[in-house]
């Protein structure tokens, strides 16, 4: 069987593929959204920022994530 990540909200569920599951791996509550971007870019050669911040954006928007701050 195959490992999946998910995100469980009082919505529904998502299923995370594992970008969006690094991604938010990355989120500690430390962390802002462009030093989540920043540890990406350490990690990974092709890391596009404006894709990570609209990912969050996304998931901040249905209430799944909160972003503080930012």
């Amino acid at each position: 069987m195959r490992e999946q990540h998910v995100l469980l909200a009082p919505e529904g569920v998502l299923v995370l593929n594992q970008t969006g599951a690094i991604i938010l791996g990355l989120c500690d509550g430390e962390r802002t959204v462009d030093g989540i971007v920043e540890e990406l870019g350490r990690r990974y050669d092709r890391v596009v920022g404006d894709e990570v911040r609209d990912f969050l954006s996304r998931l901040a928007a249905k209430r799944w994530v909160e972003l503080g701050g930012e």
